[in-house]
């Protein structure tokens, strides 16, 4: 980076001498900056009538850049996505700077006019009967007859110079695969044969499009049948050497070589010098040795072959001899020569020794080669001023390379090469200075430099990235007006910009073309694009997108196959998500576990058990572990569908097949064949587990008792406890017992249950006293309840939440536990501190007993742990007796960190509702459904 900073202060040291020259052009460039500054504040217009629209634009850009969008910095390189902003204010702007000077013209002043500007711009590098030979190919490209009669029709003067016209024409569009057809085309009609030229310029075209697999399968045609359409003065032998050095494969083109030599064969200048390039680009240096001694043997040798024996110097890194060798050619008189007809040549010789001094960091001596031999005045320089700004621009050193544009502009005339500015133009892109890019494209326009397609791909960047996204697709859609055929970046740009601004139906027209034409824009874009469409429900679309882009074997991203999977299950088209699904599977992806299961929950809950057994299965292969919620949702749908053992048993024998007969498999089958109503299930897999030699475990009796109680049951499962005789699983299963009579209440054999354990010196799990108490204050058997918590206290078991909060809810509901217990109070006159402290509680929650709020808190720690559950049941109570404590208790809840959940909105509602305060009631609704509650 230093050296090329000491470049700038050699060009500035140049500048000096030429003092007088140089100070008018600075003082007439600030003067137009100054300028532009000033219509920046007060919307002027400018004075001088032939930069009017350059100014014109330029300001308009600048006002929206630094006014309209305070997101855009001009002078941070970090910003690199697409930027959006109102565009309406754009043409507002446009109208005031569109008034009247003296001596002016109009000015443009809306987005149409802008595009208009630049199309008309574009048109002029177009070429009618080239762009109708193009436009012919795009039309009938797929039907070879009726496109060789369409071009016939034309009646094209074919020979070398316009088959060479139109191979470019079609490389500046990027239109490989009509440039291909062309060529094919021109070779197979009559009275015209190709020549040395246009094969190395068709093998140019597709190496440097990556059309390197059509240009391979060429050559190994022609190799095997020797079936090519050439010159006569050419043999196709030729032609494969020149195809495989273009091609990059020198190796393959010297084997080529040696069978012609063997053939009594030989290469021609042009060729021979084809396959010397290929062997510098390929490093094959002792190659080169040998066939430039063979090209100066045969009297080959002249300008070319000197300038590739430079080229071949410096790709050595011999930076010295490269440029010795020069010094030598200038020093021997050859520039003498160069001038009667050579001195492009040489111009050349000089760009390869300034691009070598570069690409070795050498910038300095580059810069001080560059001025030396432009003030000899010996060569043109237009070729070696563009490498240089070429690696100046990728050196990053564009201020550098601005200002030596600028100067070589002012006191050469020098107007950069197209290709130069297009480098130089992305780059600005690139790094965001987007003023400069703007500046430059408005120079190029007026210069009268002839845009290619990659200027206008720039360009359409350029309107994306500063938020101009009407005059970018009215561009686009004229692309077909000035032969324009947008790139991927530009694509993707496009179609971001299009969706930034609300318009997903043309984004979508737009990439739908774009994947017919081959193009596909990048993942990010199709992905910001489906991701629109998906948003506003239009999956046909969506669904077409992908397809298509399938069929022409493009790689979409994982995120976006789930993005859209997922808009087609919420949407209810679990069809539909499947065939994407499969698509998805047919290139070898791996879906991920959210796809899974949003297609399995589909299709169980559509009663497609089959499809979503499937994709269980397929899941795990490919290596995901279902949740139990899956593969519940999988079971509960089977048992629904005909014939539900065949596929129940089907499942099974898969996944015990997949681990190996675990218990734990078995097991988990019995306890899903019990949830899903089917106890039979239960015992035929308990049964076929015996049979299969595994001995079950205590887990297994436990399921199969749970199987036979939740389904009613009740004489199987006392049956089946009886039959089993282990004295191990005997607390285990008294548990689950209890725990099950109580699910499907049977208060009495639960308590027999419970009684018989405790005779038998077994200890009830907290679930079994958990299960016990709820049960028996559901049907308001208060007077046992006491004798529970009694039994509880007695062995010195702590009470658990949820003991506590349902002691607490009852106590809400009515005095009817209160009584229980004062009852139990009074015959057993118990003191104990714990018993008199929920006493206390069930009296406050009662309504028997006032407390402060802290103390109510303090007896519920010190009875059990509370939860949120807890503190809801105080905020209800609070709620039914004093509103405002129940504000404050709520107030204060919040400013301990707590969450509320959908319960306390709704508890603090129905608080206010009850005791007449309908706006705050409403108010309350309001917060509770802006938090994403459903009220009750």
């Amino acid at each position: 980076m230093g050296v090329c900073f000491e470049v700038c202060s050699l060009i500035n040291e140049t500048e000096q001498v030429e003092d007088l020259k140089l100070g008018r052009v600075v003082l007439c460039w600030k003067e137009e900056k100054e300028g532009e500054g000033q219509i920046q504040k007060e919307m002027l217009v400018p004075k001088q009538v032939a930069k009017s629209s350059r100014v014109f634009l330029s300001s308009l850009f600048l006002f929206n850049l630094k006014n309209n969008n305070p997101l855009i910095s001009t002078t941070s390189p970090s910003l690199y996505c697409c930027l959006y902003y109102d565009y309406s204010t754009a043409v507002a702007v446009a109208a005031a700077a569109a008034a009247r000077g003296g001596g002016t013209r109009d000015r443009v002043t809306s987005a149409k006019d802008i595009a208009t500007s630049f199309k008309e711009w574009f048109k002029k590098g177009n070429n009618e009967l080239l762009n109708r030979i193009f436009v012919t190919i795009q039309k009938h490209g797929e039907d070879k007859e009726a496109l060789g009669l369409a071009l016939s029709q034309l009646r094209l003067p074919l020979n070398e110079s316009f088959v060479l016209d139109v191979l470019a024409y079609g490389k500046n569009r990027n239109e490989i695969y009509s440039c291909v057809k062309f060529f094919d085309w021109a070779g197979h009609n009559g009275g015209f044969f190709h020549t040395r030229v246009t094969f190395h310029a068709f093998f140019k075209i597709l190496t440097e499009s990556k059309g390197m697999s059509v240009m391979l399968d060429f050559l190994e045609v022609c190799k095997g049948t020797g079936d090519v359409y050439v010159h006569h003065n050419m043999r196709f032998q030729t032609v494969l050497v020149m195809g495989y050095a273009v091609a990059g494969k020198p190796d393959v083109a010297l084997q080529m070589l040696g069978r012609m030599r063997f053939q009594g064969l030989d290469l021609d200048t042009f060729s021979y010098h084809v396959l010397l390039n290929s062997l510098i680009e390929g490093v094959f240096f002792e190659g080169f040795e040998a066939i430039f001694k063979q090209i100066s043997l045969r009297g080959f040798e002249g300008v070319v072959t000197r300038v590739l024996k430079m080229k071949y110097l410096c790709k050595q890194k011999l930076l010295d001899e490269a440029e010795a060798y020069f010094r030598g050619l200038v020093n021997e008189g050859k520039v003498d020569k160069c001038r009667r007809g050579e001195m492009f040549g040489y111009a050349h010789a000089l760009s390869v020794l300034v691009d070598g001094f570069c690409q070795n960091g050498l910038f300095v001596k580059a810069g001080e080669l560059i001025e030396e031999i432009s003030k000899l005045e010996l060569v043109p320089m237009e070729s070696a001023y563009g490498i240089w700004l070429k690696n100046l621009v990728h050196a990053g050193e564009i201020d550098a390379a601005f200002k030596f544009m600028k100067s070589k502009k002012s006191l050469e005339g020098y107007v950069p090469d197209i290709f130069w500015c297009n480098s130089l133009l992305f780059r600005l892109l690139k790094d965001n200075r987007l003023e400069d890019a703007c500046d430059l494209l408005i120079e190029m326009k007026e210069n009268q430099i002839s845009a290619n397609t990659v200027t206008m791909n720039a360009a359409l960047c350029f309107f994306c990235k500063v938020g101009m996204v009407e005059v970018a697709h009215k561009l686009y859609k004229s692309k077909l007006e000035f032969g324009f055929s947008p790139n991927t970046m530009a694509y993707n740009y496009l179609i971001n910009s299009l969706c930034g601004v609300g318009s997903s139906g043309e984004a979508y027209s737009l990439l739908k073309n774009s994947i017919k034409q081959g193009y596909f824009p990048g993942t990010r874009a199709f992905s910001v694009l489906a991701d629109a469409l998906c948003r506003q429900g239009k999956l046909d679309m969506v669904m077409e997108l992908v397809l298509l882009a399938l069929s022409k074997n493009f790689r979409l991203s994982d995120s976006t196959y789930e993005r859209v999977i997922s808009a087609l299950c919420r949407a209810g088209r679990f069809e539909d998500g499947y065939v994407m699904h499969g698509e998805f599977n047919r290139r070898n992806r791996v879906a991920t576990v959210a796809t899974y299961r949003q297609l399995i929950h589909g299709f169980s809950k559509s009663n497609r058990g089959h499809v979503a057994s499937r994709l269980l299965i397929e899941m795990q292969d490919k290596g995901h572990q279902p949740t139990r919620k899956m593969i519940r949702a999988v079971f509960r749908c089977l048992c629904d569908m005909e014939n539900p053992e065949m596929h129940f048993f089907k499942l099974l024998e898969m996944q015990l097949y997949r681990h190996k007969f675990n218990t734990k498999v078995y097991n988990f089958f019995i306890d899903e064949a019990g949830r899903s109503k089917k106890p039979e299930l239960a015992r035929e897999v308990f049964e076929m587990m015996q049979r299969n030699g595994i001995e079950p475990n205590v887990g297994s009796h436990v399921f199969i008792l749970k199987a036979f109680l939740r389904n009613g049951r009740i004489s199987d499962a006392l049956n089946f406890l009886k039959a089993t005789h282990d004295s191990k699983m005997d607390e285990k299963l008294y548990r689950a017992m209890v725990v099950g009579l109580c699910e499907v209440k049977r208060t009495d054999l639960a308590l027999d249950f419970l009684k018989a354990m405790q005779s038998k010196e077994l200890v009830p799990s907290m679930e079994c006293y958990e299960a016990v108490v709820r049960l028996l204050c559901s049907t308001k058997n208060y007077d046992m309840v006491v004798k529970i918590i009694n039994d509880l206290k007695k062995c010195q078991r702590k009470l658990t939440s949820l003991i506590g909060n349902v002691l607490l809810l009852h106590s809400l509901k009515s005095n009817e536990l209160y009584e229980s217990w004062v009852r139990s109070r009074e015959v057993q006159n118990d003191t104990s501190s714990d018993l008199s402290n929920l006493g206390l509680l069930i009296s406050a929650f009662s309504g028997h007993l006032e407390v402060s709020l802290e103390y109510l808190e303090g007896l519920i720690e010190q009875c059990f742990p509370p939860d949120i559950y807890t503190c809801n049941m105080l905020l209800r109570m609070l709620c039914m007796r004093d509103l405002d404590r129940a504000q404050k208790y709520f107030n204060r809840l919040r400013d301990k960190g707590f969450e509320p959940n959908r319960w306390t909105f709704d508890i603090m509602a129905h608080g206010h509702f009850k005791h007449g305060r309908q706006v705050q009631g409403r108010l309350w609704v309001d917060e509770m459904s802006r938090k994403g509650f459903d009220p009750t």
